[in-house]
This record gives C-alpha cells, sequence and structure tokens, in this order.
C-alpha cells in the first residue's frame, strides 16, 4: 500500500466547495471552502444567521448538502455518515444531557453509547476533574449544575469519545468570566493533544485568546479567513466590523484575505 500524503494524514476537518440551499430557496452556505489541521483551534465568526450552525449541522450529517462535501478524516459525512461520525464530537450551546443522571451517570451512559464499554469509575473521575468538575459533584444530578458545568460535563464526554476532531457550536455563551477562562484552556489543553477543533461563536474576546485561524462567515459566504498570526495587534472586534460593513456594502471584494 502506498504511503498517503502527510497533509491527508494531519488534515482532520474540511469544507470543499460546501452549499446549503433549503426548500424554501434560502441559501444558507454558498461554497465555502476551509481545512482544520490536527493541534488547529479554527474560529468560525459570525451573527445570527450567517450560517455556522448550517455548516455543523452538515459535518455531522443532520443536513444533506445542496453541492460539495464536508469531510472528516477525509470521510464525505453525507456518504458513509456512521463512518465519519466515528471521528468526530460535538459540544452545542446547550448541551444536551439527562438531568435526572449524575455526572458519573452520564458519561457512563455516553460512552456505553458509544460502544465504550472498558471504563471503570476511576476513569470518570479523572476525565471529570480534568475539566475541571470537583469530585464532590460527579454524583450530583445535572439538573442541579450550572451552564458551565455542563459544558464541561459534554466536554468530558468528547474526551471519552478520543475523537481525532471536535466541533463545537457556541460553547461560551452565557458563561461567566471564569468559566469562559477555564474553558479557553481546556480547548487549548485539547489542541496540544493534536485534536483539530472547530468553533463557531460570536464570543471575539474569547476567539482572540485562543483562535489559530479566524474566518468570518456572513450570509453563508466567508468573507475573510486568516491565520491568527496575520492579526497580531490588531482589534479584532473593530476588523470584524469592518469586514461586515464592507461586505454589506458589496466593498469588500478587493481587499486581503477574500474568499468569493
Amino acid at each position: 500500500m502506498n504511503e498517503q500524503p502527510t497533509r491527508e494524514t494531519t488534515l482532520r476537518l474540511e469544507a470543499v466547495n460546501l452549499t446549503k440551499r433549503y426548500e424554501d430557496g434560502v441559501l444558507a452556505l454558498d461554497h465555502i471552502n476551509f481545512a482544520v489541521q490536527s493541534g488547529e483551534l479554527f474560529v468560525m465568526l459570525g451573527g445570527n444567521g450567517a450560517g455556522k450552525t448550517t455548516a455543523i449541522n452538515l459535518f455531522l450529517n443532520f443536513l444533506e448538502p445542496t453541492e460539495g462535501e464536508a469531510r472528516i478524516n477525509g470521510i464525505a459525512s453525507h456518504r458513509e455518515p456512521l463512518k465519519a461520525k466515528q471521528h468526530v464530537a460535538f459540544v452545542s450551546e446547550n448541551v444536551m444531557l439527562y438531568g435526572n443522571f449524575t455526572a458519573i451517570q452520564n458519561l457512563d451512559f455516553f460512552a456505553r453509547i458509544g460502544g465504550k464499554t472498558d471504563f471503570r469509575r476511576n476513569d470518570y473521575r479523572d476525565v471529570l476533574l480534568r475539566v475541571g468538575l470537583p469530585e464532590d459533584v460527579h454524583d450530583k444530578r445535572l439538573k442541579s449544575f450550572s451552564k458551565g458545568m455542563r459544558q464541561k460535563c459534554g466536554i468530558a464526554i468528547a474526551i471519552l469519545k478520543d475523537a481525532s476532531a471536535i466541533l463545537l457550536d457556541e460553547p461560551t455563551a452565557g458563561l461567566d468570566p471564569k468559566a469562559g477562562h477555564e474553558f479557553v484552556r481546556l480547548l487549548d489543553s485539547l489542541r496540544s493533544e493534536g485534536k483539530a477543533v472547530f468553533m463557531s461563536t460570536h464570543d471575539i474576546f474569547r476567539a482572540r485568546e485562543i483562535a489559530d485561524t479566524f474566518a468570518i462567515l456572513d450570509r453563508g459566504r466567508i468573507i475573510m479567513q486568516e491565520p491568527a498570526s496575520n492579526l497580531a495587534g490588531k482589534d479584532l472586534e473593530t476588523l470584524y466590523i469592518q469586514y461586515m460593513a464592507g461586505h454589506n456594502n458589496s466593498s469588500v471584494a478587493a481587499a486581503g484575505g477574500i474568499h468569493a
């Protein structure tokens, strides 16, 4: 068997001309292209209705693309959804866990659904401690948890899955500053382990702390995509507003980093 190129072995998430037009004619995504490598945290900024969640839903095969592909480890998610999902974990803004289960019970339930049957209580304890949940809450029901604590449980489940790629949809929304800071530190540790992390967010402040690559999505189109190193020393919030205003006025197309 021929050895695969390095790029194919490290590329974890890829959108290739990814397009979604809904039945009512709304074009939610318009031929977008981006890639996320191992050990990279890619942040997609954009307002409500920009298409960020649609993109994530296409990777998870919750939606079928109209054109193009969403690939996970080189696997087109709409062609081989079960195979693709083996390599990705997902944490949404409102983590859907069982409120009447304890933290330990939630981890055990979702691990077993994912085919992981060899974990023991100490494994669950260790991962909950890693994400910042102290041992005195491990046996408490999740209905008593704050949003930040529930997010940590969601990340713990993603860690147990040991997927090479992680999708996050507005993960810091509603978190207090302390919880937001802890969440960013956790993402940094996952990136250092070689995970490819894609995060959609409105939270420019947190994005600036952590991102390796920024993209701005507006009305289904990527209007800016740059390595964070290219934006060092720049006011990201001002830049975001300028790009959005420029795109809305159809005058930003001549700027660098634009994807038409």
